[in-house]
């Protein structure tokens, strides 16, 4: 009895992995991070929170190029970042505080290639959300950097809106 319920197990997880062979792929490059606008920690370790949020950011854009055509691939070379909100210097907790007056912002250049490494698109983008307080943040309420995903994926839509294939998740 286990071994028909174990099977059918692995059957219904190879299935959920199938949609990801067939994606496009990410890769994230940090162009002289150590002059971003905001890349500041609070009360958290500078290298740790810089590997943290790196890491964050990379898997977004990885979650969002899995929208697209299987066999391109989304570079991103990031040449800035200004996350939302500020530390503030003047109390012993560095925390960060949120307000309208600190949107985030991001600069970078894209690439989205094709199979053959051919460029389908390129551009040199800032984007930014001034309103990021205002509207609907439900989707990342709970997630760090809530308010950057919803900035790149504004912008990510925006910008694919032609190539994105559309899933039953969405």
């Amino acid at each position: 009895m286990k071994q028909p319920i174990l099977t059918v197990a692995v059957l219904l997880a190879s299935f959920l992995l199938i949609p990801n062979a067939f994606a496009a792929t990410s890769e994230v490059t940090w162009s002289d991070y150590k002059s971003y606008r905001d890349i500041d920690e609070g009360n958290e370790g500078r290298k740790q929170f810089r590997e943290r949020t790196f890491k964050d950011f990379e898997q977004h854009f990885t979650k969002l190029a899995a929208t697209l055509p299987a066999e391109q691939t989304l570079k991103i070379v990031v040449t800035d970042v200004d996350l939302a909100g500020d530390t503030n210097a003047a109390s012993i907790n560095r925390i960060r505080i949120i307000k309208q007056l600190y949107s985030p912002r991001m600069n970078f250049s894209y690439q989205l290639l094709d199979a053959n490494a051919k460029a389908i698109q390129a551009d040199d983008v800032v984007v930014k959300d001034m309103n990021f307080m205002s509207g609907n943040n439900m989707k990342y309420r709970n997630e760090p950097l809530g308010y950057e995903k919803k900035m790149l994926d504004k912008w990510f839509n925006e910008t694919f809106k032609t190539l994105i294939i559309k899933t039953n998740d969405k």
